[in-house]
């Protein structure tokens, strides 16, 4: 079970990024922020190179669903990963692999992004 949610502040445009799980440490695979640039949750079977690239695609001006279409894309593993990003501005993308395990999918909203799998459900 793990799930994340990424926010900003429409005021001052600050970013934040939370994960829960049952796997240990993932504090240190999961969340990845960039000031001034974005926020991203790499999760299910965790490729921790995907969060930098990402920021790093974010940080060259790209798109954010651009930037996350690209990197896991460029991924073997993408059906077994779950990825969801939100840039500076609030604009965000998501991935749930098909292969990650039910229920996984994720919700958006005004400056909110939440994403979960091996969760009882959407609700």
């Amino acid at each position: 079970m793990t799930w994340s949610i990424i926010a900003r502040d429409r005021e001052s445009g600050s970013l934040g990024i939370a994960v829960a799980s049952r796997f240990f440490a993932v504090g240190s695979l999961v969340p990845w922020i960039r000031s001034g640039v974005g926020a991203v949750a790499t999760q299910a079977m965790v490729n921790p190179t995907l969060g930098p690239a990402i920021l790093d695609r974010l940080e060259q001006g790209e798109a954010v669903e651009a930037a996350l279409n690209a990197a896991w894309g460029a991924d073997d593993g993408a059906a077994v990963r779950q990825i969801h990003a939100l840039d500076h501005k609030g604009n965000r993308a998501a991935h749930t692999g098909g292969d990650c395990v039910d229920w996984c999918g994720d919700i958006s909203g005004t400056d909110i992004s939440v994403a979960g799998n091996m969760l009882v459900g959407g609700e």
